[in-house]
């Protein structure tokens, strides 16, 4: 009988050892936090790098980046410099008739500011972005006109209705300037520690436009292509960039919806 009691103790006290060391892994458990980092984070835009490598017409660099400043939130904006020659021609360019209506070069620099949200809900440990965001841009620059016709419209001695530029309007026009909205949808995904690549779509609507007086901003730095008759445009951008670590936080848990 005694054999049997005191196999019963040694039994329970392993028991209650087991179930308090149980209870000590389980509170472990649910005090780890993850901590996510918080820093600069900052990169190219790859698309106009490759863009000036395959286009002798244009050439531009756009640094990006952003700041986090809350779990979802970051302040963003993008810093950059293009230049592209334009020309239309009245035909298809092949034949020996076609009619150059002009040729110029604008040229010139853009920064754009604004913030992201992002909207994705990312598993433990993981540092992905699905986002929106806005952007205030503002672009200063020059325009070349190198050539140009003029549409005549007298054409009683002339069938075609164009007579050559006199020369007069060709030469550069420095100090325009332009501002814009931008409403833009993004990802970001970190394929290694710290590195991102990215990729945005932007619709923008043009707010100020000046012009030299003698010809439309037909192309300007940073909005690209000006369409006539309208004050919107569409652009994108696809980024790589990495992010300086400063220091982390808790990620705040979402809060538990009681049945």
């Amino acid at each position: 009988m005694l054999k049997y009691i005191t196999r019963l103790l040694l039994f329970s006290c392993l028991f209650t050892g087991y179930t308090q060391e149980s209870a000590v892994v389980a509170n472990q458990k649910d005090s780890l936090v993850y901590k996510q980092p918080y820093g600069l984070r900052v990169g190219v835009d790859l698309s106009k790098v490759a863009l000036s490598y395959f286009n002798d017409d244009y050439t531009g660099l756009e640094i990006v980046g952003d700041y986090r400043l809350s779990q979802n939130l970051y302040l963003a904006g993008e810093l950059g410099r293009e230049e592209k020659r334009q020309t239309e021609i009245l035909g298809n360019g092949i034949n020996e008739g076609d009619i150059l209506l002009y040729d110029f070069t604008p040229s010139g620099n853009y920064i754009k500011l604004g913030v992201d949200l992002n909207t994705y809900d990312n598993w433990y440990g993981m540092n992905n972005s699905i986002y929106i965001g806005g952007r205030y841009a503002f672009s200063t620059f020059k325009k070349t006109l190198n050539a140009y016709q003029i549409y005549d419209t007298n054409r009683y001695w002339n069938a075609d209705g164009f007579t050559a530029g006199s020369g007069e309007l060709t030469g550069e026009y420095s100090g325009l300037n332009a501002s814009w909205l931008e409403f833009l949808f993004g990802v970001k995904v970190e394929m290694f520690k710290n590195l991102y690549l990215g990729a945005s779509a932007r619709l923008m609507f043009l707010v100020s436009n000046k012009d030299s007086g003698v010809m439309t901003n037909l192309w300007i730095p940073g909005f690209t292509k000006v369409t006539d008759g309208s004050n919107f445009g569409v652009n994108y951008n696809y980024t790589i960039s990495y992010m300086i670590p400063l220091y982390k936080k808790v990620k705040k848990k979402k809060p538990e919806i009681s049945q």
